[in-house]
């Protein structure tokens, strides 16, 4: 047994052992970190999820990154999952830090699959960890029934299966397929010692494309600000202290200084999205992120 299989054989032997948290000690254990940031109450709350975590790094093996690593980032999402997890919501934190700890996974196998970034975008995600998966049982299918798709044909259904571009099809394809070369390698014999990275374009913003961006950021503040004036004075001061504060602050803190219960800061907030919902999607829903 090597140094590493013994560690993360210790890790997870030490995590299976951890206790298992009910509903009400799990709340407790929330609400005493996010209130009191009380450091006993988070290593407890984090030593009981360690095993989700540690589980969940194991179905991203296959893509060769090291089983410690894939721990060590599972950690780091569960320990994200823990500061952000706001337990006035009603959702247990096991199912809130699924999220975070696949996120963080996910992102350090992008990172690591290539020298070259593979993809960051939601779109791009989704494709780098179903496209194969997807790509064989659509293979699967067409072969049983006697079929044979042509590389356009099943780039197409993959395309629709996702729910992504069909040039991110293409392009996630190429890069899955293709190798890391050095851009300082010599195209060819014939070019006089001429290096790939002569080759690149300038992909820095252009005039034109700042200018576009400037317009799109001016047009969804606009947006959103007609949204907003849909919504009384109240539920406008409920909206900015829970969705535009760079630390949101908490249905209860709210509660206290509206002097109203933190269920009915709750459901005012809710009134609010679904008014502020209506008047977007009248407009755009490049905006509608926003409320969820």
């Amino acid at each position: 047994m090597t140094l590493q299989t013994a560690r993360e054989f210790s890790l997870t032997r030490t995590a299976m052992k951890a206790e298992l948290l009910d509903a009400e000690t799990e709340l407790e254990l929330a609400y005493a970190w996010r209130d009191k940031r009380d450091e006993a109450a988070l290593h407890r709350l984090i030593t009981a999820y360690m095993r989700l975590a540690i589980s969940m790094a194991g179905k991203f093996k296959r893509y060769g990154a090291p089983m410690n690593d894939l721990i060590q980032e599972a950690g780091l999402g569960l320990m994200k999952a823990a500061d952000k997890f706001d337990p006035d919501r009603g959702v247990r934190f096991s199912t809130y830090a699924v999220w975070w700890i696949k996120a963080s996974i996910q992102d350090h196998v992008m990172r690591n699959w290539s020298m070259v970034r593979t993809g960051s975008t939601s779109s791009q995600k989704s494709l780098f960890f179903n496209m194969r998966r997807v790509q064989a049982r659509l293979e699967r299918e067409a072969a049983a029934v006697g079929e044979t798709l042509d590389r356009h044909q099943l780039r197409q259904l993959i395309s629709t299966e996702i729910g992504v571009p069909l040039h991110d099809v293409e392009m996630m394809e190429g890069r899955l397929s293709g190798s890391d070369y050095s851009l300082n390698a010599t195209q060819s014999a014939e070019d006089e010692g001429r290096e790939w990275i002569d080759a690149l374009v300038d992909d820095s913003a252009q005039a034109a494309e700042q200018v576009e961006e400037s317009h799109d950021n001016a047009q969804l503040r606009a947006w959103l600000l007609s949204a907003m004036q849909e919504l009384n004075e109240r539920e406008q001061f409920i909206v900015r202290e829970r969705k535009l504060r760079d630390q949101p602050r908490t249905l209860e803190s709210l509660g206290e200084e509206l002097k109203l219960s933190k269920e009915r800061v709750r459901q005012l907030e809710a009134a609010a999205f679904v008014k502020m919902r209506k008047s977007l999607e009248g407009q755009s829903r490049e905006v509608l992120h926003f409320l969820n």
